[in-house]
């Protein structure tokens, strides 16, 4: 059975860059600038408040796992009280010696393991757009173990490293958002997938991108009232049936058009389009240039 969670997460391409220890003692906070990659964290020891812009703060405490696909200005702190210190995310980038907040000496009261990471595909802000701005997972130990082996990995250089933190990347992401409840997700791929009816239009969509799918159809399939599945299915994705069709054969396009040697008639069939010619109208409409010219801007990047 095809999964859309998995294949917006392949699609996505993730890939790790950098993790590091990080600890606080005594009355310390720090606000971070937004920073737009996607982060992670796990409690490795004690407890921190994290206040993430435009969300309820969350107290953090050992064993939980934080997860920011996009990662929005934030502020973590101690639980005493304290101004905090403004930090530019980039500046912490060069080194991954453990980094230390409030009183430097003396046991820390808190530690955790926190990193980023980035997305290569060239849509990924349509894919980050169906998840969560903040996802908390609390006592998922095999979350902390995914979390230890991208760190592990990181600070390595032996062969395949990169594949190897894709794929850890990868399985750590689809971990993540599996733990969640979806009834409780915001609008998106979630809480879409939360809904049983709902679900069956995703996956027939992301089953059969090429399939000439109508709402009707896809009623049908989920076994509801065109109206209805209407009403449902945009209501918990946040888009309606063709267009969050209509996104994610683009995003596939987009993808399949970076890969050089891919023909535009090949994609235009792949992606549900009946001639490169109608496929180029659609393309050039939604994404604002010829799918020839997206294609070659992109071979000349790589």
């Amino acid at each position: 059975m095809i999964d859309p969670l998995a294949e917006v997460i392949a699609l996505m391409r993730p890939r790790a860059v950098f993790s590091k220890v990080i600890s606080g003692a005594g009355a310390w906070a720090v606000r971070y600038s937004a920073f737009g990659q996607p982060s992670f964290c796990t409690m490795l020891e004690g407890e921190c408040v994290l206040a993430v812009d435009q969300q309820a703060p969350v107290t953090l405490e050992a064993g939980d796992f934080v997860l920011m696909p996009a990662t929005p200005g934030f502020t973590l702190s101690g639980l005493e009280p304290a101004v905090p210190v403004f930090l530019d995310p980039k500046d912490t980038q060069g080194s991954a010696a453990e980094l230390r907040h409030g009183r430097q000496a003396g046991p820390p009261d808190v530690r955790m393991l926190g990193g980023y990471f980035e997305f290569d595909s060239p849509d990924a802000a349509l894919l980050v757009s169906l998840l969560p701005v903040l996802l908390h997972v609390r006592g998922i130990e095999r979350l902390s173990v995914l979390v230890k082996l991208v760190r592990e990995e990181s600070l390595d250089t032996r062969p395949g490293r990169e594949l190897v933190l894709g794929r850890l990347v990868e399985l750590l992401l689809i971990e993540a958002l599996r733990s969640t409840t979806g009834d409780s997700a915001p609008p998106g791929l979630l809480r879409g997938l939360a809904d049983a009816r709902v679900a069956v239009g995703l996956r027939l969509m992301h089953g059969a991108p090429a399939r000439t799918w109508t709402v009707d159809a896809l009623a049908k399939e989920a076994a509801l009232s065109r109206s209805t599945f209407f009403e449902r299915f945009s209501r918990a994705v946040g888009l309606p049936p063709m267009e969050y069709l209509l996104a994610w054969r683009m995003a596939l396009a987009k993808d399949l058009l970076s890969r050089s040697g891919v023909a535009i008639a090949e994609v235009a069939e792949r992606v549900g389009y009946s001639s490169a010619s109608t496929f180029s109208t659609a393309f050039s409409r939604h994404v604002g240039q010829p799918p020839g010219r997206y294609a070659r801007q992109h071979w000349d990047v790589v």
